[in-house]
């Protein structure tokens, strides 16, 4: 396929993201007037807002919304209005590029710009929105160099001004990885969509039927598609279009950018009937939502073409990739380690082709009401297994979750169908799992019993089980959030959610995600007294009085707790929590990677401070890096304290949790600890 091609429905597929009326991306409606808005009240917001919004829904602005949105600018502007004229200007950004009116947009965005600083609004949340809004516009006019400096702006004042879960920081890492992609910087572009989906799903309850949490999907799916990760891209392209499904919301006009971006993928597999299949429903609701008249119409019609043209090649490709099947299939359970296969995948795909179907048959009444999806203990749940997870406790699983009532009724039986299920699978060469009737038993002892990590579960018995606790406990019960190791709070927080039609399971664990800010700060101040106390106190003095077992416990110490402060500074809400010690690295490595983390090298030091210990803590002559012996090992890692440390004070000042910049972190605990709310003495130290 040709690359103008892929470039043109990867723009179109964009288009189709960003073409959106959406409020919760502009500035607030009293927030600008209540800080220096004009006091005439002539112009009525709501009532504008409310006739675009009936605009849109009768699918009438490709003919409607340019009109209104002009004839609005001017009641605003005679009112004296100002508050009102600027959210009349950021909705017009956002319809002028759905209609690929990039010229005219230019004056919309510099007058957007320099009424938001006339009205004193720089550093605010509105500012931030009236960034991200012109970002966008200039991105689609492909003036990337002004682009990728508004939102630069625009993510300096969120990260100030908006919550770690809130829904626009996602719409701003999606905008940011679409100028990523429109300029060649792929990776990039792959770690914003990861940021924002991750937040997204944060902040849904119930992400199986999220739209945001779908276009991520749809958006994610494309960059993978550039970047050649095909298997991963056709997940993340069909769980959009299931989030759509499952939502009920396939006559939304974001469907149609879901709709094409799974028509591409099916076209680079060379199923080119089922892509123009695709293409032709995207078309009709881009019709429908946008008009014909349209960059977004005329990019997909295009696309259209060009996969009906190829169609009658899908025969060729099917068989050129049965071939290459053979050598990938395999039937045999005990070889199902040799299949390179994630556990999410093949957990995903066990609950949609066969455990889905089976509710739907024997509990029909049920099917509302039963949750799906794969948490807890296991490599896989983290994302994190490999081949060499799978020689134990592997195989297509999935966990069903219940309430109370619902278990009593059908628990016993459920659990009977679920095991007898069939465990044995295939893949082909495009990663499709086929599963066939074959007996499966992949547990060891230790993941069976009260430990078992799949099947039917109460609700409140699986967090139990995990954490102690049914549901997460209260935000004014400090003493237990701090008796919860992150580790424990990892496990019940881990892993994919596929259907949860009630939304209760996805509640309970959504509340143990949210630990209290004050327990954070707490803790906070914890590995502040740990890092000092181990790392800039007790391992030098143990290295100088030569009592290398000290100084090798001093450096765990340290490294815990510098790790365990990485996660909590970058908010767990956001980024997760710390696992347990075996996956750890592989976590912090990961938000390391993270375009936008805090602390992002603190990782990397601290595998080099792990590298060098056995020569600091017993090196000799000619022992450990170069053949130096201990002392040069010393200084790299005292170095690397320190430098640590003063990473941290500075990351302290960012989040103005300090005023202070004295780097021995002991001293900086007081300045962190009057930022806690509460005052139960368990959230401060002695």
């Amino acid at each position: 396929m040709a690359d103008d091609a892929m470039d043109a429905r990867l723009e179109q597929a964009l288009l189709g993201m960003q073409a959106k009326h959406a409020h919760d991306f502009d500035a607030p409606e009293n927030g600008p007037a209540a800080q220096g808005g004009n006091e005439l009240h002539d112009f009525d917001v709501n009532e504008f807002l409310h006739g675009l919004d009936a605009i849109f829904d009768a699918h009438n602005a490709a003919e409607k919304a340019g009109p209104y949105l002009e004839q609005a600018a001017v009641d605003a502007e005679n009112a004296g209005d100002e508050a009102g004229l600027l959210t009349v200007l950021n909705e017009t950004m956002g319809f002028y590029r759905s209609q690929g009116r990039h010229k005219e947009n230019q004056w919309i965005v510099q007058r957007a710009l320099e009424l938001a600083l006339h009205m004193g609004l720089e550093g605010t949340e509105s500012w931030a929105t009236t960034l991200i809004n012109c970002a966008t516009a200039m991105r689609a006019a492909k003036r990337y160099d002004q682009a990728e400096d508004l939102y630069h702006q625009a993510l300096d004042c969120a990260n100030k001004n908006f919550a770690p879960n809130d829904r626009r920081l996602a719409a701003l890492h999606n905008n940011l990885s679409m100028l990523y992609s429109e300029t060649n910087r792929l990776p990039q572009a792959e770690i914003e969509l990861r940021q924002a989906l991750h937040i997204v799903e944060a902040a849904s309850v119930n992400p199986d039927a999220d739209i945001d949490v779908a276009s991520s999907n749809t958006n994610l799916a494309l960059v993978l598609l550039q970047e050649s990760k095909l298997k991963e891209a056709h997940i993340h392209a069909t769980k959009a279009l299931t989030i759509y499904e499952t939502g009920k919301l396939t006559h939304s006009a974001h469907y149609a950018s879901a709709l094409a971006g799974c028509a591409q993928v099916l076209y680079v597999e060379h199923r080119y009937g089922e892509a123009a299949s695709h293409y032709r429903s995207a078309l009709a609701v881009i019709a429908e939502c946008y008009g014909k008249d349209t960059d977004y119409y005329r990019v997909t019609e295009a696309n259209l073409r060009e996969a009906e043209a190829q169609i009658g090649n899908d025969d060729v490709h099917a068989a050129n990739s049965a071939d290459a099947t053979s050598t990938e299939t395999n039937t045999n359970t005990d070889a199902t380690a040799e299949i390179a296969v994630s556990g999410l995948k093949l957990a995903r795909a066990f609950w949609t082709q066969v455990g889905k179907p089976m509710i739907t048959a024997q509990y029909p009444q049920y099917v509302g009401r039963i949750a799906a999806g794969l948490v807890g203990h296991g490599s896989e749940c983290y994302g994190f297994d490999d081949a060499y997870s799978q020689d134990h406790d592997f195989g297509p699983r999935f966990c069903l979750w219940l309430t109370d009532d619902d278990y009593e009724a059908i628990g016993e039986q459920l659990e009977a169908d679920y095991e007898a299920l069939p465990r044995g699978f295939t893949m082909d060469a495009q990663g499709r799992v086929t599963f066939i009737d074959i007996p499966f038993s992949p547990t060891t002892p230790r993941a069976q019993g009260a430990n078992r990590r799949d099947g039917v579960f109460r609700i409140g018995d699986f967090f139990e089980s995990i954490t102690g606790y049914r549901t997460a406990p209260a935000q004014t019960a400090p003493h237990e959030w701090l008796m919860l190791a992150e580790s424990t709070l990892a496990a019940a927080t881990n892993g994919e959610v596929f259907a949860d039609p009630t939304g209760q399971f996805s509640k309970t664990r959504q509340g143990f995600k949210d630990m209290p800010d004050d327990v954070r700060l707490a803790l906070i101040s914890k590995r502040l007294g740990m890092i000092a106390q181990a790392g800039q106190y007790n391992l030098p003095r143990s290295l100088k009085r030569g009592d290398s077992a000290a100084a090798w416990l001093s450096i765990h110490e340290f490294v815990q707790a510098t790790a365990s402060l990485v996660f909590l500074v970058n908010v767990p809400m956001v980024v997760g929590y710390m696992p347990y010690y075996k996956w750890q690295f592989a976590a912090l490595r990961k938000l390391s990677g993270s375009m936008f983390a805090l602390l992002p090298n603190v990782g990397e030091q601290l595998e080099t401070v792990m590298r060098l210990s056995s020569a600091a803590c017993y090196g000799g002559a000619g022992f450990g890096e170069g053949g130096k012996g201990a002392a040069t090992a010393i200084k790299k890692i005292n170095d690397i304290v320190e430098q640590i440390a003063a990473d941290i004070v500075k990351e302290l000042k960012r989040e103005h949790l300090t005023t202070s910049g004295e780097t021995f972190l002991e001293w900086q605990r007081p300045y962190v600890e009057d930022h806690i709310a509460s005052d139960d003495p368990v959230l401060k130290s002695l």
